[in-house]
């Protein structure tokens, strides 16, 4: 009989969590069956990329996941998860599913939550009120899974969980996949190549955090031919086209919204770039990597562990467009390190970072918090 698994969300647009959440229904198939909450009910792009067959339903009027801390809405949201085999919680925003194990604890099913990083409002300093809230409400949950080096060292030190109930899964993508010719319709802007041009490309959510005006500006300072690709879709979408017009980039400029199947399409790019205040182990660094590209990053997170050593100086020590773009010139001069790094970092993704090593690990752990360790295998 399959798992009955509920997902916990605070949305369920695509973005990296959710990326993975859906690739791990796609993985587990007909073993397990889905119900998927978004405490945004309008925000459920996902849902697109769950494969043919897999087993899900977008739950109708389910509890509210925000709102003011209240006994009766956790006793609500438990009440709702009684009826589940599994119960999986993403970020801050699904918190309250675990608060609600905490206070209502009683005959509810195992709950496995997961933090994968901070927005603008977290980006430089944790918030205390928090951090209190999660040092309460954690203990409910049978495991905590983070993605990176940093969020454990946060989970151990400043939400204060037990070493024992910490678990770092590194995220990972079909590796082979980005090893096969990308296909130049996707992105038909990028179709003619003029002589010495290079091309740059960022997948990211359109979100401050994300800090992508600051990489327009940097891209502007870069001493050669150039094309800036940004795919992704979001609010700060007229921020990053105002940033290129007073750089006097905006022909250069290319937004053509958010692409899925990145293995298509990352492979037409030399540089893969990234301008974020805040990031853990991105996927899209992942991604860039298994295409073969070097990458150009602010130092934030896990990234500097996760490229090659040899791609490592090509991280701005300090977040502002000067030293981000005298990385990006640094490589767009010298196609030789592109290509080197690039292979380099293919090789590492590969060892590091492939998909089915992280299908296996979240499975075994959903397994032994069911204790029915063969259940998603």
């Amino acid at each position: 009989m399959p798992v009955h698994i509920l997902h916990l969300h605070s949305t369920f647009n695509l973005g990296g969590k959710e990326a993975r959440a859906v690739r791990l229904m796609n993985a587990f198939g007909d073993r397990a069956r889905h119900t998927i909450v978004s405490a945004m009910p309008d925000q459920l792009s996902a849902r697109d990329s769950i494969a043919k067959g897999i087993k899900y339903e977008i739950a109708q009027n389910p509890p509210p996941l925000s709102g003011r801390p209240s006994a009766r809405r956790y006793e609500e949201i438990a009440r709702f998860m009684r009826r589940f085999d599994l119960v999986l919680t993403y970020n801050w925003g699904a918190i309250d599913g675990v608060m609600a194990a905490r206070v209502f604890g009683k005959g509810l099913p195992p709950i496995v939550h997961h933090e994968d990083g901070f927005n603008a409002d977290e980006a430089e300093r944790l918030n205390p009120v928090r951090n209190m809230y999660r040092r309460i409400a954690l203990p409910a949950a049978n495991a905590l899974v983070v993605p990176s080096s940093v969020l454990e060292r946060i989970a151990l030190k400043h939400w204060r969980q037990p070493a024992e109930r910490v678990h770092r899964i590194a995220n990972g993508v079909p590796t082979a996949l980005y090893a096969q010719k990308p296909d130049a319709r996707l992105i038909p802007q990028l179709a003619k190549r003029r002589e010495g041009e290079v091309f740059i490309g960022c997948v990211a959510g359109l979100r401050p955090v994300k800090d992508l005006p600051m990489l327009v500006r940097a891209c502007a300072g870069v001493n050669a031919r150039f094309k800036l690709v940004i795919l992704g879709e979001g609010p700060e979408r007229q921020n990053i086209l105002d940033a290129a017009e007073a750089m006097a980039i905006e022909d250069q400029l290319i937004l053509p919204g958010f692409l899925p199947e990145p293995h298509r399409y990352m492979g037409l790019f030399d540089i893969f770039a990234l301008s974020s205040k805040s990031e853990q182990a991105p996927i899209s660094v992942i991604e860039a990597m298994a295409a073969g590209l070097p990458v150009v990053s602010t130092r934030v997170g896990d990234i500097a562990a996760m490229v090659c050593p040899e791609n490592v100086p090509f991280l701005a020590p300090r977040h502002n467009e000067v030293d981000l773009r005298d990385r990006i010139d640094a490589l767009a001069r010298h196609p030789d390190s592109r290509h080197y790094l690039g292979a380099q970092n293919r090789i590492r993704a590969a060892a590091l970072f492939d998909e089915a090593a992280m299908v296996a690990a979240y499975a075994r752990l959903y397994g032994a918090a069911m204790g029915r360790p063969d259940a998603l295998q």
